[in-house]
Order: structure tokens, then C-alpha cells, then sequence
């Protein structure tokens, strides 16, 4: 494969894409699956867990995050759903997509709040039902999934919620980590209907098109938080800490974009995230080659065209069916971890949360299935050289997803296919069929940020 660094013409940027909701169908099929996943598993009750950073396991059945505080949601292997929640979102359960009953703990609000009502956590949940349970599930956010020892003997729920479970508990009842049957192998999150992946592509539709603005207002003096503004968009919550750093990062242990005046030659990293897509970019702060820093005169062929070539390798050869362990041994082979210190997963899961999981492991055995949003997550890290990142959000989907999203999303459908022509026809990747590109700019490198009409692509 033979990667060229010249004049590339930028992709389309979509504006004024409006949300799209979930349907009630889409949310009665998430609690069927789960349900389903209950009775092949034997539970007899889920507590899921919910906050403003861990929220998406309970979103996915309540359409809401329980910002602020804690909340739970408890679902029996009949369906019956119980809220309960703290004194900041007593409101938010009579909107709660799937239907449930209501109880109010204090204990779940911020310190210092009214404690009214006041009860021990194990009396609700004697109130709700749960002490009947044999098998009982609880789902936080992280999956354990350690090379010894027991995964789901592992909680990550706080320690005052879960003590109070087991207190509700009969001795002989079995209580496991259950969130594999959210995002494991076969979790019911790990696929997405024609609904969800438009749902899901507002988002991605966004970080790009965010992306793509700040990296066409890089000039030398304009400040991190310029740039970091452009990387917020239509008041929506990022589902990761926006990046807009110039320069040496982490001065003071700092995060978060600063005053700092973007240099001639620096190296510059951008990242955002809304729900559903991440995007993401590194290079220089330089018009050619020859401002290269003297020790990285051979950046673009050392780090950015190998990188390029790893990008083109996994979205020309990912299909429905291909195991995570084959995605992961094709990327070793063009990107081999020895020379390019890769060590993450090279791409995973995304939903409401930037990363859910992740298929795509040394030796993984997982099927890549259709319906799958996964982001393209290489990050080479080589001792004296800048890294390089074009990390965006892509969807697997076989005819019969493709037919659906036709026909029921004509507007995102036409979207895709533009993105799929760029891809195609400007950047020369010869995409796999099934790949559907959610963010506009997908595989779209340029490596020298001033040089903006110049980024990488195959020759034909």
C-alpha cells in the first residue's frame, strides 16, 4: 500500500442535523433483550447502577442520567422496573422511558440536602422486591475481565449501596456482577437498530464537524481555549475531557485548555466527544517538513504514514462475522506494537459513553456483528516522536441494517453515502462494504496543521 502526503480537498460538513429520539419500540426492545438475557442467565433481578459519569447502563432503559446524584434502577425477571432515587430527580421518574415505580432514598442526594424520608437502603429494597431474589445482578459500568481470579465475584458499585444489598439478601442468595449482559459478548448494548445508529450519528455528525473547524482555525497565537471552544457544539455535553493542548501538556497536572498561545513547531493534540462519535487529531503546528523538530525529520514516514496505512488496513478489511482477535492480529501485522508501542485495544465500542467496550482483543474470539458503532482507536507511542491520531466512529452493518436505515433515515442515508464516496474517491480507501462512516471526516489526516490543504491518502 502506498500512502501520499498532498493537496486532499476537506470533506462535506453537515450542519443543522436534528436530533432523532428513540422510539418506544426501540426502548421495548432493549428490556426485551435484557429480560431475555436475564432467563438465560437465571437472574432473577438487576440493580443498575447510575451516575453522571457512570450513567449509561441506566440511561439505556430510563433515557435519563441521574445527574447529581446516585440512582438505581431495579428490574425483576417479570419486567417490573422500580426508580430509586435521590431528592434532585424524584422529578425526572414520571419521564422515564420505560415505565417504573418510584421510591426516595435521601442517601442518593448531594451532602447537606434534606434528609426527608429518611429509611435504611435495605428497607426499600425489602419494599421493592428484592429480598425474594435467589440470583441478583448488579450492573455498575466496568466489566471485570482479570486474567485470574473471578470477574463477577467484583463490584464497582459504591460500597454503602452494595452492603445494603447484601444485607437485603438471604444468606444462600447468589449476587454477581452482571454487566456483561449489557456489554459483553452478546450484551444487549453492543448492537444498535436503524433508530439508535440515527440517534447515535448526531453526535458523531458533531464531533467531526467541530473537528474540522478547529483544525482549519489553527494559526500560531491563537489560544488553547479558542480552539477548545470550537470543539463544543449546540449545548451538548461531551462524553470526554475536551483536549485543545499546544506544547508540553500537563504542566501542574492541567487537563483542560488554557491561555497558551499555539507555537510555530509545537506539537498539538485536539480531541472531543459528544454521545455516539469521537474526534480526535495530533500532529505539528508547521506548514512543511523541514520545520520538523531536527530529531523528527522522518515523522512521516516513521509515525504518520505507517499509522495512515493502519487506519486504511482495518476499514478495508473489517466485516460482520470477523472475530475481534483477527482485527487485532491484522493491525499487529501493519502496525507492529515492537516498532510503534501500541498497547490499547485498536478499536472498541461506543454508545452514550465514549468507551463501553471492546470486541477487538489479543486472541478474542468475539464476533464482530452487525449494528456494532465502533471507533477507530490506534494510538502508536514511539519514545521521541509525536504520536499521531485520527480517531472517529464508523458503524458495522450488514444489508438488512443497511435496507432499514434507507429506508426509514433517507437523510442519514444520503449522509452516509457521501462520506462513503470521500472515503472512496478522494481519500482512495477501498472501504469495506460494510462500514458505514458516522462522522464526516473519518480517516481524514492532515499531519501538518498549517498545510491545510494537504493530508495523506492511498495511491491508486
Amino acid at each position: 500500500m502506498a500512502i501520499t502526503f498532498g493537496p486532499i480537498s476537506a470533506p462535506v460538513k453537515f450542519s443543522d442535523v436534528e436530533p432523532i429520539f428513540l422510539t418506544e419500540n426501540t426502548l421495548l426492545q432493549r428490556k426485551n433483550t435484557l429480560l431475555a438475557g436475564m432467563q438465560r442467565e437465571g437472574f432473577d433481578w438487576l440493580v443498575i447502577y447510575g451516575d453522571k459519569e457512570h450513567g449509561g447502563n441506566f440511561e439505556y432503559l430510563t433515557g435519563f442520567i441521574p445527574r447529581f446524584e446516585e440512582g438505581l434502577l431495579l428490574l425483576n425477571q417479570s419486567g417490573d422496573c422500580t426508580l430509586v432515587l435521590g431528592n434532585e430527580n424524584l422529578k425526572m421518574a414520571r419521564f422515564s422511558r420505560t415505565p417504573a415505580a418510584l421510591l426516595h432514598t435521601p442517601y442518593f442526594s448531594l451532602p447537606n440536602q434534606p434528609m426527608d424520608n429518611e429509611a435504611p437502603l435495605e428497607s426499600l429494597f425489602k419494599d421493592a422486591g428484592l429480598a425474594n431474589g435467589d440470583k441478583v445482578g448488579l450492573v455498575g459500568w466496568k466489566m471485570f475481565t482479570p486474567a485470574a481470579g473471578n470477574g463477577r465475584a467484583m463490584f464497582d458499585l459504591p460500597y454503602f449501596i452494595v452492603d445494603a444489598i447484601q444485607r437485603t439478601l438471604s444468606d444462600n442468595a447468589l449476587l454477581e456482577n452482571a454487566i456483561h449482559l449489557f456489554i459483553g459478548d452478546h450484551g444487549a448494548r453492543t448492537t444498535c437498530n436503524a433508530n439508535e445508529i440515527a440517534h447515535y450519528e448526531y453526535g458523531a455528525n458533531l464531533a467531526s464537524n467541530c473537528m474540522l473547524d478547529a483544525l482549519n482555525a489553527i494559526e500560531v497565537g491563537v489560544r488553547e481555549t479558542e480552539l477548545g471552544a470550537l470543539l463544543q457544539a449546540e449545548g451538548q455535553c461531551n462524553t470526554v475531557v475536551t483536549i485543545a493542548a499546544t506544547g508540553s501538556r500537563f504542566d501542574k497536572a492541567n487537563l483542560y485548555p488554557t491561555y497558551k498561545k499555539v507555537q510555530r513547531g509545537d506539537a498539538l493534540s485536539l480531541t472531543t466527544a459528544f454521545k455516539g462519535g469521537l474526534s480526535s487529531r495530533s500532529g505539528f503546528v508547521i506548514a512543511e517538513q523541514s520545520e520538523l523538530p531536527p530529531a523528527q525529520q522522518d515523522y512521516l514516514d516513521r509515525i504518520a504514514k505507517p499509522y495512515f496505512s493502519a487506519v486504511v488496513a482495518w476499514l478495508e478489511n473489517i466485516r460482520c462475522c470477523m472475530s475481534g482477535g483477527a482485527l487485532y492480529q491484522l493491525i499487529e501485522q501493519v502496525l507492529p506494537k515492537e516498532r510503534f508501542g501500541w498497547h490499547l485495544n485498536p478499536g472498541h465500542l461506543v454508545a452514550d459513553e465514549e468507551w463501553m467496550s471492546s470486541p477487538i482483543y489479543q486472541h478474542s474470539s468475539e464476533l464482530l456483528k452487525s449494528g456494532m458503532m465502533l471507533q477507530i482507536d490506534i494510538i502508536p507511542s514511539v519514545p521521541g516522536y509525536n504520536g499521531a491520531s485520527a480517531e472517529e466512529c464508523v458503524v458495522l452493518a450488514d444489508a438488512a441494517l443497511q435496507s432499514d436505515i434507507r429506508h426509514h433515515y433517507p437523510a442519514l442515508w444520503q449522509r452516509i453515502e457521501t462520506r462513503r464516496r470521500y472515503l472512496r474517491e478522494t481519500i482512495g480507501i477501498q472501504l469495506s462494504d460494510e462500514i458505514l462512516p458516522l462522522s464526516n471526516s473519518v480517516a481524514y489526516l492532515r499531519p501538518f496543521f498549517l498545510a491545510k490543504d494537504l493530508a495523506l491518502s492511498v495511491v491508486s
